[in-house]
């Protein structure tokens, strides 16, 4: 994939962690799914759950000790790897995330 052709803005860490959902039929629907890798804007989640496009999903990520309640949109499905991109972040989260994003990229977490 060329530079130009990437959307993404943020540096993605590869980042192992629990996904889980707010709302009880997302929740049944993906039981399993944990990230692939993470980022400010967004992750990649790995669920044998289908998803479609444009799909918005409200879930709970506890990454690095920090707790986060956070809106997202489905934005690609590839098999099993759904890509969701947070939306209606407030700043100081944005912020929080990123803080979260450089301490994994300080403990030698993978950019992906």
């Amino acid at each position: 994939m060329s530079l130009a052709s990437e959307r993404r803005i943020d540096p993605r860490y590869g980042a192992h962690f629990d996904v889980r959902f707010s709302r009880a039929t997302d929740a049944a629907r993906a039981f399993n799914a944990f990230s692939v890798n993470f980022s400010s804007g967004g992750l990649c989640l790995r669920s044998s759950t289908a998803y479609p496009v444009g799909e918005a999903l409200s879930m709970s990520l506890s990454i690095e000790g920090e707790l986060f309640e956070l809106e997202g949109v489905v934005s690609w499905v590839r098999g099993e790897a759904v890509g969701v991109r947070f939306v209606n972040l407030k700043p100081a989260v944005r912020a929080q995330l990123e803080r979260v994003a450089r301490a994994l990229a300080a403990r030698g977490a993978p950019l992906t």
